[in-house]
């Protein structure tokens, strides 16, 4: 059997049943993305991993593309904010929206960044204010980092509640395994002044999540990967069995140095806005936000992936680090719909496709990259089954009245995927990613056929800005 053209693509008539449907066309869009380097793009992108997310590159070759200059582009699971990155820093004005506040974090940090000069000024005060009161807050450390691990009647002052607050929250016995007492009490000082709704703050707290832990001497534990927290009861047994002993290192030096890397390119001057909610009223949310900085209220393109399913615990994997900022790991998860059974999950994404059609222009394009799975609960999946790109379409995308462009495949090498480090079954899960592109309309479709071969540019940073 050929493969569809562009020109057949064109005047395919998706209403069309029949009683063995077809696989889904195939859109001629190369994967150059591929074949960049691993940091690709602007400074700001790597500001903390995070884990199944994808990389700058993808994000560049459908924002450049399917969107110009002044354009809304919008991603209603935005992770770190790869795509509203990458849309601000190529004069689009990118819109992020997680349900994960960590994420949420992460995105705001990264397209309402802090200047140099404010973070200079900021780290500065800091760094004096460590100074007034460092014996205090290195007595406090020792003291937690000295009781035994089932101990946790030491206590501190809260995330945001000021250098002063009250003591009122136990550490857990892992954080103080990690850290050197002296590292923990700069971070219990810092953790205690930054406030995550001033920008400034929120910038450095995003940079310090970013270093707490790698196997490097830049971070500030190297009790585990940079990839994702341990388990906490892999860290008590690690740390017990083979007498770990945290080395210190310097929190302020530390950040002046990440913050001084990722400020290595001039920061967006498009504006982006991060939000904090469900995916199934982004569409309703984004609207109002861009209405009330009296921006364009409708969105060009969706750049976004999904979920994977029954893969990822975004809060459980990032437990020290939602420690740092004060947020509940097992509230997060609790929140999150990343952890589904197929039909639940379809009937999610149902609802988030259907909602999202209220922000959408009507040529927009829809590209939703969507982790292919091969087991559900450890049972294996049927080949059809499996192919959760090609059930998104049947199941939400077209029912809620979008027009199918095609499909592209990622085929994800072993050795780039983070959850190849959860074991064998977990590694399996997501071995292949479909890019499902939509058109909101078939004025969408069409122009998302149209571009599929449009060259794209690869410097960073780029000469001139391509638009269609």
């Amino acid at each position: 059997m050929r493969r569809a053209s562009t020109a057949d693509q064109l005047r395919l008539p998706l209403a069309e049943e029949s009683a063995v449907r077809p696989a889904l066309p195939a859109i001629g869009i190369a994967p150059e993305w591929k074949e960049q380097p691993r940091l690709w793009g602007h400074a700001l992108h790597p500001m903390c991993s995070y884990l199944a997310s994808f990389p700058a590159a993808l994000a560049h070759a459908f924002v450049g593309r399917y969107s110009r200059r002044g354009d809304v582009v919008l991603d209603p699971f935005s992770g770190r904010g790869t795509t509203a990155l990458q849309a601000c820093a190529e004069g689009r004005i990118g819109v992020g929206n997680d349900l994960n506040p960590f994420a949420h974090l992460l995105t705001a940090a990264k397209i309402e960044p802090a200047t140099r000069a404010e973070a200079a000024t900021r780290l500065a005060a800091l760094r004096l204010g460590w100074a007034a009161g460092s014996a205090d807050w290195i007595a406090l450390a020792e003291d937690v980092a000295g009781r035994d691990v089932e101990d946790r009647t030491a206590r501190v002052p809260t995330a945001g509640s000021g250098p002063s607050g009250p003591p009122a929250e136990a550490v857990p016995a892992e954080v103080a395994l990690a850290f050197h007492p002296r590292t923990l009490a700069q971070l219990l000082f810092v953790r205690s002044t930054l406030h995550l709704d001033d920008r400034t703050d929120r910038f450095l707290a995003a940079a310090l999540t970013g270093i707490l832990h790698g196997k490097s001497a830049s971070y500030l534990s190297p009790l585990m990967p940079n990839t994702f927290s341990m388990a906490p009861r892999y860290v008590r047994d690690f740390a017990a069995r083979t007498g770990y002993s945290a080395p210190q290192r310097d929190v302020f030096a530390g950040l002046e140095r990440k913050v001084a890397r990722l400020q290595r390119d001039p920061l967006p001057t498009s504006p982006g806005i991060a939000l904090l909610g469900d995916a199934r009223d982004a569409g309703s949310r984004t609207r109002a936000a861009l209405r009330a900085r009296s921006l364009p209220d409708r969105a060009r393109l969706v750049v976004t992936s999904p979920p994977y399913l029954r893969v990822v615990k975004y809060g459980y994997y990032n437990w020290l680090r939602t420690w740092m900022l004060g947020f509940d790991a097992r509230a997060i998860d609790a929140a999150l719909d990343d952890a589904h059974h197929r039909e639940p999950y379809l009937a999610f994404m149902a609802d988030v496709l259907l909602e999202l059609r209220s922000v959408l222009a009507d040529d927009a394009v829809v590209v939703l990259v969507i982790g292919d799975v091969e087991t559900d609960r450890g049972r294996r999946l049927p080949v059809a089954a499996g192919n959760l790109a090609e059930r998104v379409w049947e199941s939400a995308a077209e029912p809620a009245g979008y027009r199918l462009a095609g499909v592209a495949s990622d085929e994800i090498a072993a050795n780039r995927k983070m959850t190849r480090l959860w074991g064998r079954e977990a590694g399996q899960a997501t071995k292949t990613d479909r890019i499902l592109v939509l058109g909101a309309t078939e004025s969408g479709r069409r122009r998302a056929l149209a571009a599929a071969g449009t060259p794209i540019a690869w410097d960073w940073p780029p000469r001139g800005l391509r638009a269609i």
